[in-house]
């Protein structure tokens, strides 16, 4: 199997061990030695956090992987790909929408077996766990916004609750792309009732929300 490696230190990760980015380097390749897969390329992001997945390295590892130059995308440890499980789960799902495996050895997330998929489904299981929790925080949220009489700016046909929760999970980091897929797995539908969800539409939100909320100029004279 033709294997795409991932590495990543973050900034403070990098100037306390020059080592990081070849610890996890070696511990790829000496499993996929065991495993007899062959490492095609390796794509690093050195000094990136993980809290979202808009870095270089991640982005041209998902179009390679897209274009199918590699069958699989392993990484040392799963927070080197993200720490966000929301992120996560949507890289899964495109892994499994293109049809390559995400292996992520500390963690037994392992696509080409089927204990490591059900590991997967698992982690898949408690990220929809947490979407529930950001949609409960966000109806209280709403709640206390309404009663401070702040108006979120919105598509006249979108819920405050949709904007609120839209608002809140870009505020804690997640993409436009993972806040489009946990919309679409939850079956939200668009301002226009529309069943798709796009990073553009979550961008339009977004702009729409802080256009509302930005003080308007007072009249003189």
């Amino acid at each position: 199997m033709r294997v795409l490696a991932y590495l990543r230190v973050s900034t403070e990760e990098q100037r306390s061990s020059g080592a990081g980015l070849e610890a996890q380097r070696a511990t790829i390749a000496a499993e996929c030695g065991r495993r007899g897969w062959s490492v095609v390329r390796v794509v690093e992001d050195a000094g990136f956090s993980a809290k979202d997945l808009k870095r270089p390295g991640v982005q041209a590892a998902l179009d390679a992987l897209k274009r199918k130059e590699a069958d699989a995308l392993v990484v040392s440890k799963l927070d080197r790909l993200s720490r966000s499980m929301l992120d996560f789960t949507g890289v899964m799902a495109t892994a499994q929408k293109q049809n390559w495996a995400l292996v992520a050895l500390d963690c037994a997330v392992d696509t080409t077996t089927p204990a490591g998929e059900a590991m997967a489904h698992v982690l898949a299981t408690f990220a929809q766990f947490e979407r529930r929790l950001i949609g409960q925080r966000t109806r209280d949220a709403l709640a206390v916004k309404k009663a401070q009489g702040v108006r979120l700016g919105r598509p006249r046909q979108l819920a405050d609750e949709v904007v609120a929760r839209i608002v809140m999970q870009r505020e804690q980091g997640s993409t436009l792309k993972a806040i489009a897929d946990s919309l679409n797995d939850d079956g939200v539908p668009t301002a226009q009732g529309g069943a798709q969800w796009y990073p553009s539409s979550v961008r339009a939100v977004l702009g729409s929300a802080e256009r509302e909320q930005a003080p308007r100029p007072s009249r003189q004279g």
